[in-house]
């Protein structure tokens, strides 16, 4: 091994270490937009958890026709309660990876709201909220403010 092979693996005395390549060097303020957005995607995850919530204690001190089908209904939404309370908090933290999530869960919440819709009643409530929260959502994530804020936005050519 040379000394020029040797004193390139080894950081100066004095230098100040590189930091780690998953983080931004320095992420800017968060633009209203992203704030948001991150805010309607932890209300909508905080409504799903609250809802796998319900149906599982339903399940279980309720009476339902199936206490298993119940139970195991409320640990699915709980389980997909996690997706969007995720992508909320790295939206917040300005993650990039945190885009995906969030704009994923808002397009399965437009079939969602439809299906809520076609149930009448006072579902339709529910499902003119949720399609709305979704399409806020998708139009604020889409935004070229939030995208350079997450590391999104248009690349150069070299």
């Amino acid at each position: 091994m040379s000394s020029k092979q040797s004193a390139s693996k080894n950081p100066r005395k004095g230098a100040a270490p590189a930091a780690p390549a998953t983080r931004a060097a320095s992420p800017g303020p968060r633009p209203a937009r992203l704030t948001a957005a991150a805010a309607l995607v932890g209300l909508e995850g905080l409504a799903l958890f609250a809802a796998g919530a319900a149906m599982l204690v339903m399940g279980l001190l309720g009476r339902p026709d199936s206490p298993q089908q119940a139970e195991t209904g409320g640990l699915t939404v709980l389980a997909l309660a996690v997706l969007p309370l995720l992508a909320a908090r790295g939206l917040w933290l300005l993650r990039r990876w945190s885009r995906g999530p969030a704009v994923i869960t808002q397009i399965m919440a437009l079939p969602v709201a439809w299906t809520l819709f076609n149930g009448g009643g006072a579902l339709i409530a529910g499902a003119v909220a949720l399609a709305a929260a979704a399409v806020a959502v998708l139009v604020l994530l889409v935004s070229p403010a939030a995208a350079e804020a997450l590391g999104a936005g248009p690349r150069s050519a070299p």
